[in-house]
């Protein structure tokens, strides 16, 4: 039996390491630059967070401190319609003040109140804010549930605006940075106001205000043959001739 000689150094175990070796330059290859490889520096090491104070947690949240518990007005009319806009919006305001023992807010210094449904049923809720002085607002919403008038969202602070999207309610407040502001972007879930999102996003530029129009002219406009004409002047005589 004839054997056919191999060639030189070409071993199976040689073939197949240079086939492994060449898989494994091939995703090299296409990564790298066409300079080539580059050294950018070492990596930043990646380490946990390092908690403070671990052993320190907030009590749970009390029902007054919820800006979307739900309160129930009293000393309201009974609404059987449902819709908010069947009620007195100052006395609805006098009655959730007052039930926590604060003194109602002064007709004044309530903006125009807003209808919209927020809460998906077809009805207007009533959007209402109360500035307290020139730069802190309560603002609260009210809904009825079961003919009883209820307030659903209670926020007191800055208001940078409030916005309204798809049933979404957008509370803007002003940061530290005056070219941001944060969102509190709220939404009735069935149940309640529930908190939707929280986000940041540039600050709104103050729109300017209207100039007044300027006032009419009190002196008669020149005529038309004088506009853009110029008076021909006659030329100088010889000396010592009067002009």
């Amino acid at each position: 039996m004839r054997h056919r000689r191999r060639p030189a150094g070409a071993t199976p175990t040689t073939r197949t390491a240079v086939a492994a070796l060449a898989l494994a330059l091939v995703p090299l290859a296409g990564c790298a630059s066409p300079e080539g490889l580059k050294n950018e520096g070492r990596a930043r090491s990646v380490n946990a967070p390092l908690e403070l104070w671990p052993q320190y947690t907030p009590a749970p949240l009390r029902e007054s401190d919820n800006p979307a518990a739900l309160k129930p007005l009293p000393g309201v009319p009974r609404i059987p319609g449902g819709n908010m806009k069947d009620a007195d919006p100052l006395a609805v305001l006098d009655a959730d003040y007052t039930s926590d023992g604060d003194r109602a807010p002064a007709p004044r210094s309530v903006r125009r109140p807003e209808l919209h449904d927020l809460t998906d049923d077809g009805k207007p809720d009533l959007i209402t804010v109360v500035d307290l002085d020139r730069r802190t607002s309560d603002l609260r919403v009210y809904t009825v549930r079961n003919a009883v008038v209820t307030r659903i969202l209670a926020l007191r602070g800055v208001l940078a605006g409030v916005e309204l999207a798809a049933g979404h309610l957008a509370v803007r407040e002003p940061t530290k940075d005056p070219r941001y502001v944060s969102v509190t972007d709220y939404v009735w879930d069935g149940h309640s106001m529930g908190l939707w999102d929280l986000t940041l996003d540039v600050a709104h530029k103050p729109k300017p205000s209207p100039t007044a129009p300027s006032p009419a002219p009190t002196s008669a406009p020149p005529s038309p043959t004088s506009i853009g004409r110029r008076v021909p002047r006659a030329a100088p005589g010889p000396p010592g001739t009067p002009p």
